[in-house]
C-alpha cells in the first residue's frame, strides 16, 4: 500500500482513528468525525438562494459528551504534517478549545495554546497522541478548576438517545455558564440572537445543575403565557412530574422546577405577590427569559422578584441586552458571559438573512398641513400645524396612507406568494385594526372565502390572540397576514414568516432587534431560507447604528410606478377608537377645542410613493446592488485575476462541474443569469460574457461549430457516433452530464452497447477520458 496514493478519508480510517483509540479515546462517546460546525451562510439574490460551503472539522474530540476539548484536521499524505493546522486553529477558536492537531498520517503537529513550557507547537508520532485524561488535566490546571468544580462541570447533558448534541455556540454558552456557576458566580448574562435556541440552551443548563443537585429548586420566568406553555411541552418536557406552572396565584411547594409569567408573581397588593408565599431562600436558581423586558430596570416589578430571591443564582437570557440611562442589563447581571450575535448566526447559516424594501411616502417626508378650518371626517376642526411621520396614526390618521401601505404589501405578496406568512407592525391597536380592514379590501378575493386570511392579533382582542398559535404553526395555512402593534414583537416563534412590515415608528434598538428576530428562523421544509422587511417609517435606518450587529442582504427603494420587487429578482393596552363626537378632553363637556382632540381622521388626502430602494449587503457588511449580473461580475473577478487566468483554470480542470459548483456556492446563479441574458448558455459563456463582456454562444451553437470542423475523424465510425451523441447531450443539458460515465447507461448510448463496451470502442477508460477532454477543448475553442 502506497500511503501517498490514499485519500484523506483513508488516512483518517487507517492511521488517525487507530492512533486515537490506542491512546484511550472512546470511538463512540469521545470521537466525532466530520463534525459540522456551521450550516453555511445562505446567499440571496432576488428570489433565489443557495448555501455557501459549511465548516466541518475532520475530528472533534470530547472529554465527555458535550464537552469538546480538541480539534484534528486531516490531510492526505501528499500534504505536509502541518498543512491542516491553520484551518484547525480557526475551528479551535470557534469551539474555544486549546488543543489543535494536524496530521497527514505520518504523525501529528500538536498545537497547545496553554503549554507550560511555552513551546506551543511540536511534532509528535502517532503513538504519542495524548490521552483524554492528560488533555483534560492540563486544561483544568490552566483554568484552576478544583475537583469539586470539576464534578459539576463534567455533569452529563440531557440526551434522548439520538446522539444529537447542541450546536457549537450552544455548547459554548452552556459550558461557560456551568463553569461560572461552579466557580461561584451568581449573576450571569447570556446574549443569544433570536432563533438560536435560547430556551433549549437554558434547559441544558438547568438540567445539568439540577441533576448534579447543585441547584435543587429552580424558577424559570418568561413574559408571555405562550412561551411558558411551549417551553413545558417542548424543551422542558424531560423534567416531567418535577415541573409545574405557577398559576391562579397558588404556590404549591412540592415541585422542583417552576415556570411562571413575571405578571403571575407580581402585584401591588400583598396577597397578589405570590412569590412572597415562598421564603427568600426557597429557590436556588432563577432563569429569566427575555430579561431585557424589565428585570434590568431598578423600579420594575419584575426586579422585585429577583431582589426578593437575591440569594439565588440568577441567569438572564436575552437577544437584545438593554443599555439606557434608566435601564441596564449589565449593571445588574454583569458583562455577558457569552454572546452569539445575529450577524454570526447569519454568517454560520443558522439564521435567515433578509433584505429590506424601503418605501418613502410623500406626506411622511414633506409633511401635511390642513387648510384653514378644515374638519376631519367626524366634523372636528383639525389643529392648524404641519403633521409628519411622528404624528401619523397617533394624532392624525390619513386613510389614503393606510390604503396605500396595504396596497404595497398586497402587491408584493401577489408578486411572490400570497400565502407567505406576514406580520404588519403598526403604531397602536387602532392602527392595527384599520390596517386589517385595508388589507382585507386589497385581498377581497381570498378574504371573501376565508375570513382568517387577515387577522388582528393585539392585546385587547381575544379572538385575534386565539389565532396566534395558528399563525405560528407552519402546518396552518391561515391566518396569513397578522396586523399587530406590540404583542408579536417578542417571543413569537414564527418559523415560516417571510415578510415583516414596519409601519411603526421605532426608536429603540432593542425593540428593532426583537422585531427583526420574528423572521430570522429557517424552515427548510417550508422553503423559508430568507425573509423581507418592508419599511414605511424609516425604522431600518437603525441598521446604521453601531449597536446593530447584522446587516440586511439588500435594501430596495423603488421609484413611483416601479414593481414591488427589485429587478432580477405585546400591545400597549390602549384602544384608540374614535369617540362618537371626535372630542375627548376627559371632562365630558366636549368643548370643541381642537387641541383636545385625541386623534383626527382624514379621509380624502392623497398619499403617494416618493421612492423605493433595495440594496444588498455582502458578508462583510458592504453594500452591493441587487443586479445578478453586477454581483456575479464582482464574484468572478475575485475568483479569477483575468480572462486568461479563467481560461487556464477552466482548461486544466479535470471536471468543469467542480468550478461550476464552487461558484454556485458563492451565489453565482447560472440558470437565472442565462434566463436574463436570454440564451441557453453554458456556464463558460456566462462567465466570459458577464465578467469580460465576451459575446456569448448558446450550447447549441457551440455544438454545431464542433460538428462542422470534423475534429474527430481520427476515431472510428462507432466512436464518432458516440461523440456526436455526447455533443447533442451537451447542447441539451450542458457540460456536467457528459463528464460522468453514467450517461452511457441511457439513450441513445445504449444502442452502441454497454458502458464498458462503449469505453472499449475508444481503447479503454484512459483513452475514453482523453476523448472527453479533447471534446471539451473543441467545445470551448471559440
Amino acid at each position: 500500500m502506497i500511503k501517498k496514493g490514499l485519500t484523506e478519508r483513508d488516512i483518517c480510517s487507517k492511521y488517525i482513528t487507530p492512533a486515537l483509540i490506542k491512546s484511550g479515546w472512546d470511538l463512540h462517546t469521545q470521537i466525532r468525525e466530520e463534525f459540522p460546525l456551521t450550516d453555511g451562510r445562505i446567499i440571496v439574490r432576488g428570489q433565489l438562494h443557495t448555501r455557501a460551503k459549511n465548516k466541518r472539522a475532520d475530528y472533534l474530540l470530547f472529554y465527555k459528551p458535550g464537552i469538546p476539548i480538541a480539534i484534528i484536521e486531516a490531510k492526505d499524505n501528499k500534504h505536509s504534517l502541518g498543512a491542516g493546522m491553520q484551518q484547525g486553529l480557526n475551528y479551535g477558536e470557534m469551539i474555544n478549545v486549546p488543543f489543535v492537531f494536524s496530521s497527514n498520517g505520518d504523525g501529528f503537529l500538536f498545537h497547545n495554546s496553554i503549554a507550560k513550557d511555552g513551546k506551543i507547537e511540536k511534532e509528535i508520532s502517532l503513538e504519542e497522541f495524548p490521552s483524554p485524561e492528560r488533555l483534560w488535566k492540563s486544561w483544568c490546571e490552566n483554568k484552576k478548576i478544583t475537583p469539586i468544580q470539576e464534578a459539576l462541570i463534567t455533569e452529563d447533558y440531557y440526551s434522548n438517545g439520538s446522539n444529537k448534541i447542541p450546536r457549537y455556540y450552544q455548547l459554548l454558552a452552556i459550558n461557560k455558564t456551568i463553569e461560572a456557576v461552579a466557580k461561584g458566580e451568581n449573576r450571569i448574562l447570556l446574549v443569544m440572537a433570536t432563533g438560536t435556541g435560547k430556551t433549549y440552551t437554558a434547559f441544558q443548563i438547568i438540567w445539568r445543575l439540577w441533576k448534579s443537585k447543585t441547584k435543587k429548586r429552580i424558577l424559570f420566568l418568561a413574559d408571555r403565557n405562550i412561551l411558558i406553555d411551549q417551553t413545558m411541552t417542548n424543551d422542558f418536557k424531560p423534567f416531567g412530574s418535577a415541573m409545574t406552572k405557577i398559576s391562579k396565584r397558588q404556590a404549591n411547594k412540592s415541585y422542583e422546577i417552576y415556570l411562571s409569567l413575571y405578571q403571575a408573581v407580581t402585584g401591588t397588593e400583598e396577597e397578589q405577590n405570590i412569590y412572597k408565599q415562598f421564603s427568600p431562600e426557597f429557590f436556588d436558581l432563577i432563569v429569566i427569559d427575555e430579561c431585557h423586558r424589565g428585570s434590568a430596570a431598578e423600579d420594575s416589578n419584575w426586579r422585585r422578584i429577583l431582589e426578593y430571591f437575591s440569594g439565588a443564582t440568577q441567569i438572564g437570557l436575552t437577544a437584545t441586552p438593554k443599555e439606557t440611562q434608566e435601564v441596564s442589563n449589565t449593571d445588574y447581571f454583569g458583562k455577558a458571559i457569552y454572546t452569539y450575535s445575529l450577524r454570526q448566526g447569519i454568517e454560520d447559516g443558522f439564521l435567515a438573512p433578509y433584505k429590506v424594501i424601503r418605501i418613502d411616502l410623500d406626506k411622511d417626508l414633506t409633511g401635511w398641513r390642513p387648510d384653514k378650518n378644515m374638519t376631519d371626517k367626524y366634523g372636528n376642526v383639525i389643529e392648524d400645524r404641519i403633521y409628519n411621520q411622528k404624528d401619523f396614526d397617533k394624532t392624525l390618521v390619513l386613510d389614503k396612507r393606510t390604503e396605500l401601505v396595504a396596497k404595497k404589501i398586497s402587491d408584493f405578496l401577489k408578486q411572490t406568494n400570497r400565502y407567505d406568512k406576514t406580520i404588519v407592525f403598526c403604531d397602536n391597536i387602532d392602527h392595527a385594526e384599520r390596517m386589517r380592514q385595508a388589507l382585507v379590501n386589497e385581498n377581497s378575493d381570498i378574504a371573501a372565502t376565508n375570513n382568517k386570511y387577515v387577522v388582528r392579533i393585539t392585546g385587547d382582542n381575544e379572538e385575534g390572540k386565539m389565532e396566534l398559535d395558528n399563525f405560528i404553526f407552519p402546518e396552518s395555512k391561515f391566518p396569513v397576514i397578522a396586523t399587530t402593534s406590540k404583542l408579536m414583537s417578542t417571543g413569537v416563534d414564527a418559523q415560516t414568516c417571510k415578510l415583516i412590515v414596519l409601519d411603526q415608528r421605532i426608536q429603540s434598538m432593542t425593540e428593532f432587534k426583537q422585531i427583526i428576530g420574528r423572521g430570522t428562523r429557517i424552515n427548510e421544509d417550508y422553503n423559508k431560507f430568507f425573509f423581507t422587511i418592508m419599511d414605511f417609517k424609516k425604522a431600518t435606518e437603525l441598521f446604521a447604528d453601531p449597536e446593530f450587529d447584522g446587516e440586511p442582504v439588500v435594501i430596495y427603494e423603488p421609484k413611483p410606478g416601479s414593481p414591488p420587487l427589485p429587478p432580477n429578482d405585546t400591545d400597549d393596552g390602549i384602544i384608540d377608537t374614535p369617540p362618537d363626537n371626535g372630542i375627548d378632553d376627559g371632562n365630558g363637556d366636549n368643548g370643541g377645542d381642537p387641541l383636545r382632540i385625541k386623534k383626527f381622521y382624514v379621509a380624502n388626502v392623497a398619499v403617494s410613493v416618493i421612492a423605493e430602494r433595495v440594496q444588498y449587503f455582502d458578508a462583510q457588511g458592504k453594500l452591493i446592488t441587487e443586479s445578478l449580473k453586477d454581483y456575479t461580475k464582482k464574484a468572478l473577478k475575485n475568483e479569477f485575476t483575468s480572462l486568461d487566468d479563467f481560461l487556464i483554470k477552466w482548461s486544466d480542470a479535470d471536471k468543469k462541474k467542480i468550478i461550476i459548483e464552487e461558484l454556485a456556492n458563492q451565489g453565482v446563479f447560472f440558470e437565472a443569469l442565462a434566463e436574463e441574458i436570454g440564451k441557453e448558455l453554458d456556464p463558460f459563456d456566462i462567465i466570459c460574457h458577464v465578467a469580460w463582456d465576451k459575446p456569448p454562444l448558446s450550447r447549441k451553437e457551440r455544438a454545431e461549430q464542433v460538428k462542422k470542423k470534423n475534429y474527430f475523424t481520427e476515431y472510428g465510425e462507432q466512436a464518432q457516433k458516440v461523440i456526436n451523441a455526447l455533443l447533442d447531450k451537451y447542447a441539451d443539458e450542458g457540460v456536467e452530464p457528459i463528464e460522468e460515465t453514467k450517461i452511457l447507461t441511457i439513450q441513445p448510448f445504449t444502442k452502441y452497447g454497454t458502458p464498458i463496451e462503449i469505453i472499449n470502442i475508444f481503447g479503454g477508460k484512459a483513452k475514453y477520458d482523453q476523448a472527453i477532454k479533447e471534446l471539451e477543448q473543441a467545445i470551448y475553442s471559440y
